[in-house]
C-alpha cells in the first residue's frame, strides 16, 4: 500500500503535555481517567504504568514525570497497513536530533515535542510532510 501524503497539525487544545511514571502495579489514578479535556495515554509494562496528559492535572506532589511536552498529530485515519510512518516522521526528528515520543490509537497518530524543540521539529519534519498547518501557530509560533 503507498503511503498518502502526510500533514502535520497542532493538537487543538494547546497544552503542554507531561510524560508520567509510576509503579507498574499501580492502579490507574483518578486524575488521570476521568473526562476532563485533553489527551491521556496510559500504558502498562512491566516496568511501569506510563501516562502522557495535559501537565496541569498532574497531583501535588508530582509523580515522576518529564514535563514541557507539545503535541502534534498526523491529520487524517490511516490504514493499518502503510508502512512506515512513523520511521519517516521519528527518521526526520533524529536527524535534527529533537526527542519525540509516539503514540498510537485505532484512529491517531500522535508525536509529542519538547516545547524547546519545536522550531527545529517543524524544519525537520518538513522534509517529510506537510507542516503549514504547524507554521506561524501553535508552540512558539513554529
Amino acid at each position: 500500500m503507498t503511503m498518502p501524503p502526510l500533514a502535520l497539525e497542532w493538537l487543538s487544545d494547546g497544552r503542554e503535555y507531561a510524560i508520567a511514571r509510576l509503579d507498574p502495579d499501580a492502579t490507574i489514578p483518578a486524575w488521570a481517567s476521568d473526562a476532563r479535556p485533553g489527551i491521556v495515554a496510559i500504558t502498562r509494562t512491566p516496568d511501569e504504568l506510563a501516562i502522557i496528559l495535559p501537565a496541569a492535572r498532574l497531583p501535588e506532589p508530582r509523580p515522576i514525570a518529564s514535563l514541557g511536552w507539545v503535541g502534534l498529530r498526523v491529520v487524517g485515519t490511516l490504514d493499518f497497513g502503510l508502512v512506515g510512518i512513523l520511521a519517516s516522521l521519528t527518521g526526520a526528528l533524529a536527524g535534527a536530533s529533537v526527542s519525540v515520543c509516539a503514540v498510537s490509537t485505532f484512529d491517531t497518530d500522535l508525536l509529542f515535542v519538547r516545547h524547546a524543540d519545536v522550531g527545529r521539529a517543524v524544519e525537520a519534519l518538513s522534509s517529510v510532510a506537510d507542516v503549514g498547518r504547524l507554521r506561524g501557530s501553535g508552540p512558539g509560533g513554529g
